[in-house]
């Protein structure tokens, strides 16, 4: 019984004593949690306050950096409100020293004209003294001379119509011994015989080339974005675009026919291929201009084969290929020296000359022009120097330097080089010239002509190098006819700008008619 009881107790100890142990280490771990909480918030706050003296001098830092930033703005726009007030001053400046100018001038200029007032009253006063000087020195002569102011011009009028008696017998005796000779008769006729052997079409040379797109949308990508594309092919080629409302077409502008050529072949060559940027513009222009080389060479030994001339210099037959790309007043080059080569070995025959010297010298004798826009120097003068150089003969180079009378022709053939070149440059429509310029140039040559007392019609012919006049022969006899002659050719040189020479001939014919009843 005891023992229960003692194990009771024992059982009833040991739990007072576990709970009691409980307790204790509870409260421990407790007491270990709160100062561990403690520990946290007090770091917790010590990094907060680190973080907020952190945040305060960052603050204060950025203040400070932007407070230097807003005084080296505030200094700048100080500076610059400075410079431009330094600037307004000066122009302020100019202009009142501009002004003061101005009014100078404006004296002057009025002090000028009362200066020149003065002198016009002088001068008045003086030609009314000098008019009353001239009558009373008029009066004097008369007096003196014995002849009234009428007598004297009647005297001089028949002492000028002995002149132009003797001017006229003179003028008939050249005629008769020119007609003896039949010089003008022959060379019209080497002339006629010539041109009406060798006939070529007339093209005159435009200064735009128009591209014919596949469609409008093509337009826009020519363009390219912010037009990019159009001011490379511009820069590239040198030639300009017009791009307007014309459907499908774009139009080519430039007066050197032979950029206006690379600039369609590389743009066609564009459209064809699609891809259009700057970097294929320039590669496709590359390549565009490499093949027209090829094509020089080819258009000079066409022209060569032509006239059936041989042994020329490589170097040449490309410069007589760039012919076909230069222009003189509309016509083509290369066309007009194949034309007066053929004019020229054609009058060459005619006057059993060389034909073969004849027509190298008419190919080359503009040869020039094919590289005077890249050397300083007429192109009779470069030319000159170019037959030279691939020792062409010196018939030839005499031809060069003589077709437009700067030199002294030393040949026949120089001659005929230089006649076949007139003949070339100057026939109707070889030559850019619209029909209402042609038209009021020759309606202006026949108007002189009618302006003449006692004319009773003129006609300009040969395409206004021959103005025909027929006069009255009532009113108008033999010797005012050869004033009237020469009255109209002095008006013509006056009055008007013609190439070449104008014949003026005066017909005056007497028909006398009866009819039988």
């Amino acid at each position: 019984m005891n023992n229960l009881i003692f194990s009771i107790l024992l059982v009833l100890i040991g739990l007072f004593v576990g709970i009691f142990a409980m307790i204790i280490l509870n409260s421990i771990k407790t007491f270990a949690a709160t100062k561990k909480a403690q520990g946290l918030i007090d770091d917790a706050k010590k990094e907060a306050d680190k973080l907020k003296r952190d945040s305060i001098l960052e603050a204060k830092e950025e203040n400070h950096r932007l407070k230097i930033e807003l005084d080296k703005e505030t200094k700048e726009k100080k500076q610059e409100i400075k410079e431009l007030e330094d600037r307004l001053q000066a122009r302020e400046d100019s202009i009142d020293r501009r002004d003061q100018t101005l009014q100078n001038r404006e004296q002057m200029l009025e002090d000028k004209e009362n200066s020149l007032i003065e002198k016009q009253k002088d001068i008045q006063n003086k030609q009314v003294e000098l008019e009353e000087t001239k009558n009373e020195q008029m009066k004097l002569l008369e007096k003196i001379a014995g002849y009234s102011k009428k007598e004297a011009k009647e005297l001089i009028m028949k002492k000028v119509e002995e002149m132009m008696n003797l001017e006229i017998t003179s003028y008939i005796k050249d005629r008769e011994a020119e007609a003896k000779l039949e010089v003008d008769k022959k060379s019209k006729d080497l002339l006629v015989s010539a041109m009406q052997k060798y006939a070529a079409d007339v093209a005159g040379e435009q200064t735009v080339t128009v591209v014919t797109l596949p469609n409008d949308e093509m337009k826009g990508r020519i363009i390219g974005r912010e037009g990019r594309n159009i001011r490379t092919i511009e820069a590239v080629t040198g030639v300009d675009l017009i791009i307007d409302d014309t459907p499908e077409a774009i139009v080519l502008s430039s007066f050197d026919p032979y950029r206006r050529e690379i600039a369609r072949i590389t743009l066609e060559n564009l459209i064809k291929d699609g891809r259009i940027h700057p970097g294929r513009i320039e590669e496709v222009y590359d390549k565009t201009a490499k093949e027209m080389h090829t094509k020089l060479i080819e258009f000079g030994n066409n022209a060569l084969f032509e006239l059936g001339i041989t042994k020329v210099e490589p170097e040449l037959v490309e410069l007589i290929g760039k012919l076909h790309f230069r222009t003189s007043y509309g016509q083509n080059a290369l066309t007009h020296s194949i034309e007066v080569a053929n004019l020229a070995g054609l009058l060459a025959g005619e006057l059993n000359e060389n034909v073969t010297i004849a027509k190298r010298a008419g190919l080359l004798h503009d040869i020039g022009k094919a590289i005077d826009h890249e050397i300083e120097g007429s192109h009779v003068d470069i030319g000159v120097e170019l037959a030279k150089k691939y020792n062409e003969n010196e018939t030839v180079i005499n031809a060069i330097a003589s077709h437009h009378g700067d030199k002294e022709a030393t040949s026949v053939i120089s001659i005929l080089v230089a006649i076949a070149d007139s003949l070339s440059a100057s026939r109707p429509g070889a030559r850019n010239d619209s029909l209402e310029n042609y038209i009021k140039r020759l309606t202006e040559l026949e108007q002189i002509g009618n302006d003449m007392d006692g004319v009773e019609k003129t006609y300009a012919v040969q395409a206004g190098r021959e103005l025909r006049v027929i006069v009255k022969p009532d009113k108008i006899d033999d010797l005012e006819s050869v004033k009237v002659a020469r009255d109209i050719k002095n008006k013509i040189e006056e009055t008007l700008q013609y190439p070449g020479t104008i014949k003026v001939v005066v017909i005056r014919e007497t028909r006398v008619t009866e009819e039988a009843k």
